[in-house]
């Protein structure tokens, strides 16, 4: 009885030893690590490694697809058809009839949009002549706005002035973004003449224009000092608090 009794008080002294030991030292190895190529650890991760995700949805990222969901499955296609078309007038003018005449007012605008975007600015005009034979349409500034503005960038000065013309045969009259990017696209493709022409029709603007197109007027003309010359007294009348920097005499002439 005694052996017996001692032996029952070793063992219970021995079991709450080890569980103080269980409790206060922690487990460093785990005797099972995850088998790292096991398609159920790659589920369940979702922290970055590295600054790399483990996992990518399939949907681009960035500002096309937050554009792309602006836009219909519709106005896709026909994004899509035009440009498969644009060098084939035929083919083109059967899908302008069978699929652009067909859309929404909204899509429609949307159509052109994007297209200004990607920089097809010939199909984009001739998404515009279709919009302004539609009945809902009502003369709208910055439907010429965005499409003047494609055009100057590309260049394209002659469908410019076309625009311009129907602008004004509507009585809109364009804001200080648009008069700025057209001198600049004829100050780009050496035409200094045709951009005192634009000058000339800003100062008209019931609007009184930004300094903007006045400085980069300034900047174009340096080598026409007498253009400049005036473009300058214009500007100190205007704005007579603001300061024209004057490049020395001996880099452009007297200006």
């Amino acid at each position: 009885m005694s052996i017996r009794a001692f032996t029952r008080s070793k063992l219970s002294t021995f079991s709450s030893i080890l569980l103080q030991r269980l409790k206060t030292t922690p487990i460093r190895d785990n005797p099972f690590p995850p088998n790292p190529t096991s398609p159920v650890s790659q589920i369940q991760s979702h922290q970055p490694i590295s600054g790399f995700r483990l996992y990518h949805d399939g949907r681009p990222r960035g500002p096309l697809w937050r554009g792309k969901k602006l836009i219909g499955k519709e106005a896709l296609y026909v994004i899509s058809g035009l440009k498969r078309f644009k060098d084939d007038e035929e083919r083109l003018g059967k899908f302008i009839k069978s699929h652009v005449l067909r859309l929404l007012k909204l899509d429609m605008i949307a159509v052109l949009s994007e297209l200004e975007r990607q920089e097809e600015v010939d199909l984009a005009i001739k998404v515009f002549k279709v919009i302004r034979k539609q009945d809902w349409y009502k003369p709208d500034v910055y439907l010429y706005k965005d499409l003047i503005i494609s055009l100057a960038k590309s260049k394209k000065m002659d469908d410019v002035m076309l625009l311009w013309d129907s602008m004004k045969k509507e009585e809109l009259f364009p804001d200080s973004q648009t008069y700025t990017e057209v001198i600049r696209g004829f100050l780009s493709s050496g035409s200094p003449a045709d951009a005192m022409n634009i000058y000339e029709d800003m100062k008209q603007s019931p609007d009184l224009p930004d300094q903007l197109p006045f400085r980069i007027l300034l900047k174009g003309l340096l080598p026409h000092p007498l253009l400049r010359n005036r473009v300058k007294q214009d500007f100190e009348e205007i704005f007579p608090e603001q300061h024209v920097y004057d490049p020395p005499q001996e880099i452009f002439g007297s200006c």
